[in-house]
């Protein structure tokens, strides 16, 4: 463990200092092939970090293909990334959930920038303890009430990202041993946090109109959870939506049996081609549903600005737990975003955003249709930016991973979506950060390749199934 520790300086982000930091000692060899890392919670505690710090780090380790993870044994150092025959700047990246860089609003946003340094002055700097910047929370407030979410300014938590909303509604409500019920396959980094609380995590099945209300409804009966986490509205990995029946059910079972719903939601603003892309929280009259809102699909992922949105009876758990973390997201940002959403139009904004996700949306979902649906298994999706997409039985997503690596395109293995699994044969495409041209190409490589594939790993198989006999 001693080799993991460092000095934290002020001169870049924690994360991105360990991340250096632990990429250093795996080019090295200072941390071996194949060698198991410490778990999240020790380092994090032998550091000195927030567990999200950790997750975020091993998770940029992981898409570099510095480390893999193994469900139910850890993670671990890899040595494939010094064996890639395509270099980096060849592969075609379907494994990445940030946008394009090219629709970033960059000049307008340095507009914002300024106009905040010139009209708040130095005060910008200074720490804010509270919920966040009170110009910001009124401004967020009149945008999610547009969208049927009563809510207002005193009510909204200003977060650092999602995934700080999530670690923090953890900090706030989640004890040792509690009950969280996730949606299977889920956000991996949902998984970690509830894990690095001590919780119990039970995952329920998804279908292709949201989560299975029926095997739900037979845990409920025996097991009372703290609170469900769920992704209704293009959810990751599978680009599943709840159909409305389901979003209403499910705030009526937590009221039934005394739950409360993290909603995260992270696209909903599009309605691509779903009927119903309005938030559970938006038909939430019971107050059972605590909803984050991450802006990082629709605006700059590296503001890390988010929402939490808050019952009142656990404002302040939630608000001691944000402050311990990193006390608040800094001013410069907060009123910076302020400004842009204020005088920049906001709404059209979101409107050319919105035409760009749905051409690569309904493009995508066309050449997948064309080029894999016969040789692959689709999940239905009507809308965002993820497709799941399931191999022939036998076949581990592992395996296609790494082999469609050496053709020169990238996706993300289905383990990285499960809590518990043993034969794993999915894996994602996000569309996020491909262009159109590359969606094209990247598609065709993966038809092209998939028999190379299936006749590659056909012994494989066979292999894996005389284990019984042994």
């Amino acid at each position: 463990m001693e080799k993991y520790i460092l000095d934290i300086n002020n001169t870049s982000s924690k994360y991105l200092q360990i991340y250096n930091h632990i990429k250093n000692l795996i080019i090295e060899k200072k941390i071996k092939d194949y060698e198991k890392l410490p778990p999240i919670r020790k380092l994090a505690n032998s550091i000195g970090v927030n567990n999200s710090t950790i997750v975020k780090v091993y998770e940029l380790l992981e898409h570099e293909g510095y480390i893999y993870k193994v469900v139910g044994s850890g993670t671990f150092a890899s040595n494939r990334k010094f064996k890639k025959k395509t270099t980096e700047k060849d592969i075609i990246h379907f494994d990445s959930g940030n946008p394009s860089t090219d629709i970033f609003p960059i000049d307008d946003f340095k507009e914002a920038i300024n106009m905040a340094l010139i009209n708040e002055g130095s005060s910008i700097f200074e720490y804010d303890e509270g919920l966040g910047s009170e110009d910001l929370r009124e401004k967020i407030a009149e945008y999610l009430n547009k969208r049927s979410i009563q809510t207002n300014k005193d009510s909204i938590q200003i977060i650092s990202g999602a995934q700080q909303g999530i670690d923090i509604v953890c900090k706030g409500l989640i004890n040792y041993s509690d009950v969280v019920f996730v949606e299977e396959p889920t956000y991996n980094g949902a998984i970690e946090v509830f894990k690095s609380r001590g919780a119990k995590i039970i995952s329920i099945p998804m279908l292709d109109d949201g989560i299975d209300i029926g095997i739900l409804k037979l845990k409920l009966e025996k097991i009372k959870p703290k609170l469900i986490y769920a992704m209704p509205n293009f959810q990751n990995p599978t680009g599943v939506s709840y159909s409305s029946y389901k979003k209403k059910k499910l705030i009526e079972l937590a009221e039934e049996h005394d739950f409360y719903i993290l909603e995260d939601d992270f696209i909903s603003d599009f309605n691509f081609e779903s009927e119903d892309n309005k938030t559970i929280r938006s038909y939430d009259d019971k107050n059972r549903v605590i909803y984050i809102k991450s802006f990082s699909k629709i605006l700059m992922p590296g503001l890390r600005i988010g929402i939490v949105e808050i019952p009142n009876e656990i404002q302040r758990e939630i608000l001691w737990a944000k402050y311990s973390s990193d006390i608040s997201t800094p001013g410069l940002i907060q009123k910076s975003m302020y400004y842009y959403m204020e005088y920049f139009d906001w709404d059209n904004y979101l409107k050319s955003i919105d035409k760009i996700y749905s051409e690569k949306y309904k493009a995508a979902k066309k050449l997948i249709e064309d080029n894999l649906s016969d040789k692959l298994k689709l999940r239905k999706s009507n809308g965002g930016i993820n497709f799941f997409i399931e191999l022939p039985r036998g076949y581990l997503s592992q395996d296609f991973y790494e082999f469609m690596l050496e053709k020169g395109v990238s996706v993300t293995p289905g383990t990285y979506f499960f809590d518990n699994i043993i034969d794993d044969r999915f894996f994602r495409i996000n569309i996020a950060n491909a262009s159109i041209a590359d969606l094209e190409k990247g598609i065709s490589i993966i038809s092209e390749n998939l028999e190379e594939f299936f006749d590659r790993f056909k012994n494989k198989i066979e292999l894996r199934s005389n284990k019984i006999f042994y």
